[in-house]
């Protein structure tokens, strides 16, 4: 039988698919840390692209020291949390890349920018495909989700207002989702690196 790893949420990870993890990161990083750079090149993001906000927040939210890098600890961290994770921690997880300047809350401004970069990042992502334009623009997108979701109506959302209104509402939840799929991409890597 296989030896298994458990986490808090009883999320089984088994040590060969551990260690086929760490050489894959080894590969990759071979200094031992995922930095900012390599990062973005992993998903296919430059410099210069509009969307390289987003993965920067998404860096910073795997980031869980703060070093400026992600050790093969936060990768395994990252990697449960988007292929396994419960909707709970995904959410809160999505509530801290958002939450851009890590005051606890998610203003207007802080969601419209995520908004607009994941909007610019799924039209690169899909570019070959159909035109797939969003029927709502990414203003009334945040304006529909504060109306949802900001309960005592202060311009601020906070993390309980973040979860209950994406529990309550499945739209919401699309949207604060805005179906980027992390896990989707990761699983997207891994085969194509599998296949070189």
């Amino acid at each position: 039988m296989g030896q298994k790893l458990s986490d808090e949420n009883n999320m089984d990870i088994d040590v060969a698919e551990l260690q086929d993890w760490y050489k894959k990161f080894v590969v990759e990083c071979p200094s031992g840390t995922l930095f900012m750079h390599e990062f973005k090149h992993f998903f296919g993001v430059t410099e210069n692209q509009e969307a390289a906000s987003y993965i920067e927040n998404m860096f910073r939210a795997f980031d869980k020291n703060g070093d400026n890098t992600i050790d093969f600890l936060e990768y395994v961290a990252a990697l449960n949390l988007v292929l396994r994770g419960k909707l709970e921690h995904k959410l809160k997880w999505t509530f801290k890349v958002y939450d851009k300047d890590g005051n606890g809350c998610i203003d207007k401004t802080e969601l419209l920018e995520i908004v607009e970069s994941i909007y610019r990042l799924k039209k690169a992502c899909h570019a070959n495909l159909e035109d797939d334009s969003p029927l709502l623009t990414p203003e009334e997108v945040v304006d529909r989700i504060f109306q949802l979701v900001d309960e005592n109506g202060d311009g601020h959302l906070s993390l309980d207002e973040f979860i209950d209104g994406a529990r309550r509402d499945k739209w919401v939840m699309k949207m604060l989702q805005m179906d980027v799929n992390p896990g989707g991409w990761i699983n997207e890597q891994r085969r194509k690196s599998a296949l070189f």
